[in-house]
């Protein structure tokens, strides 16, 4: 392989664990808004699971016991925000919030004993014979357990949510919750349980980070991962396949700029931090702003239908709605009229109802 080729694989090697931390918080997100509830307490519930999984690490000598720690803790803080914004009905972005600040500072505060404490981390594990697979094995299969998992974490996000039928009432549940609940379901055990296995996603993303990436715990460890995975999971359309992408282009945009720190020195180092998240931010930019739907009618129709499929964001009709509604009344689902309602209810086939006033005699 040229020097070239080399310095190529290496920059993709390096953006793939960059990016591992953000697949595992963006597909938990994901699924999180898929059932209609904005949980972000992501940027706090990473540091404080990534400080909690190291510690945890630490204190036993084992990995695993550090990731079962983190992801407790994840699902801890989205428990809060079940709590706050799906039974008590208050702000899932004000709970959300308040979580972020808080957890973050709690991290500082209890990680204090362990910053810059050598400790344990994932050991390497190329998988046989794929490893071998010229230009792709090298990239993909000479990694560790935890990139491993997030392809297989993808993959079964897609399959959940577009071949089951639990993923279908997910899906309904954040879309149009009175409708799955005339078809019989519980959208608060629903939305419950797809917040708390998000924020274990969450959790997972820290342990991800500081038992894997980075090795290690410091103040503000993870600072910005949490908010880059909210806005990936916009930029992915609120769909997992186009989130763990998004994912990976925030990689190689952050190993990009590791390059250019080495090639321009003279350029102050803050300009390379920071870029990857504006160039994330202009991304989001572009495909929320309508540019891209105005350029794309000057394609043909065959061109323009799949590009903008690609790149559509529209999110889940009823994120960030409570329900019941606020007045006590169940909405009614849109698109749905009163006759198909009332035909889910097993009511109003045929027969009127009585006029008020008339009894059974008069009739």
């Amino acid at each position: 392989m040229s020097d070239g080729g080399a310095e190529l694989l290496s920059l993709l090697a390096t953006a793939l664990a960059a990016s591992t931390p953000l697949v595992y918080a963006a597909v938990g997100e994901t699924l999180t808004e898929r059932a209609g509830v904005i949980n972000l307490s992501a940027e706090g519930a990473m540091m404080l699971s990534a400080m909690v999984g190291f510690a945890a690490a630490l204190s036993t000598g084992s990995v695993l016991a550090g990731f079962a720690a983190a992801a407790a803790t994840g699902a801890l803080v989205a428990l809060v925000v079940a709590i706050g914004g799906i039974y008590l009905g208050r702000s899932q972005i004000a709970v959300g919030f308040v979580l972020a600040m808080l957890c973050a500072d709690l991290s500082s505060v209890l990680g204090g004993p362990y910053v810059r404490v050598p400790g344990p981390t994932v050991s390497a594990a190329s998988i046989p014979v794929l490893r071998d697979v010229p230009l792709v094995g090298p990239l993909l299969f000479q990694s560790d357990p935890v990139v491993y998992g997030s392809y297989v974490l993808v993959a079964g996000a897609w399959l959940f949510l577009y071949r089951t039928r639990a993923g279908l009432l997910l899906r309904a549940v954040g879309e149009q919750p009175a409708a799955a609940h005339a078809r019989g379901a519980h959208v608060t055990r629903v939305r419950t349980a797809a917040t708390l296995v998000g924020g274990a996603l969450v959790g997972i993303a820290g342990a991800a980070y500081s038992l894997d990436f980075k090795a290690g715990w410091s103040h503000r460890h993870t600072a910005g991962y949490g908010w880059i995975a909210l806005a990936i999971v916009i930029f992915g359309g609120f769909h997992p396949v186009r989130a763990a992408l998004g994912a990976y282009l925030f990689g190689v945009l952050s190993s990009a700029a590791s390059l250019g720190q080495s090639a321009l020195p003279s350029v102050p180092t803050q300009v390379f931090s920071v870029a990857p998240f504006a160039l994330m931010i202009a991304v989001l930019g572009l495909t929320s702003s309508g540019l891209l739907e105005r350029a794309s009618a000057l394609l043909p129709s065959a061109a323009r239908r799949p590009l903008l499929r690609a790149f559509d964001a529209t999110p889940p009709a009823a994120l960030g709605k409570p329900y019941p509604a606020d007045d006590g009344a169940e909405e009614r689902p849109r698109g749905v009229d009163r006759s198909a309602e009332e035909r889910l209810r097993g009511v109003g086939h045929g027969a009127e109802e009585p006029p008020r006033g008339m009894d059974q005699r008069a009739r």
